[in-house]
């Protein structure tokens, strides 16, 4: 597990500006919310860590998905969220490791 997360930090840092971690996925999925980040990826989270977040990103326009990009996100805790102009490009880059 280890080894596919450092592979995913390594294909989305070669591709972007930088990829930060907060530490909270709730305050993550609003920074990308309210445009403070561009996008958000994560496995393994709880139905609690991403329901609020995805609300609002939905609400402000954003995507909120799988990494295959299905939106079937809430249950099976692996989540790509982010404005509709890189979406799309967030899910290429990680659908492998869904």
């Amino acid at each position: 597990a280890l080894d596919e997360y450092l592979k995913m930090y390594q294909i989305t840092g070669e591709r972007s500006q930088g990829v930060r971690r907060a530490g909270s996925a709730a305050l993550d999925l609003a920074y990308v919310a309210c445009g403070r980040l561009d996008g958000f990826y994560e496995k393994g989270l709880k139905p609690w860590d991403i329901a609020a977040g995805a609300l609002l990103i939905t609400e402000s326009g954003g995507i909120v998905g799988e990494f295959s990009g299905e939106s079937d996100y809430l249950y099976k805790g692996d989540v790509i969220a982010a404005s509709p102009k890189i979406f799309g490009q967030m899910v290429a880059l990680l659908a492998p490791f869904a």
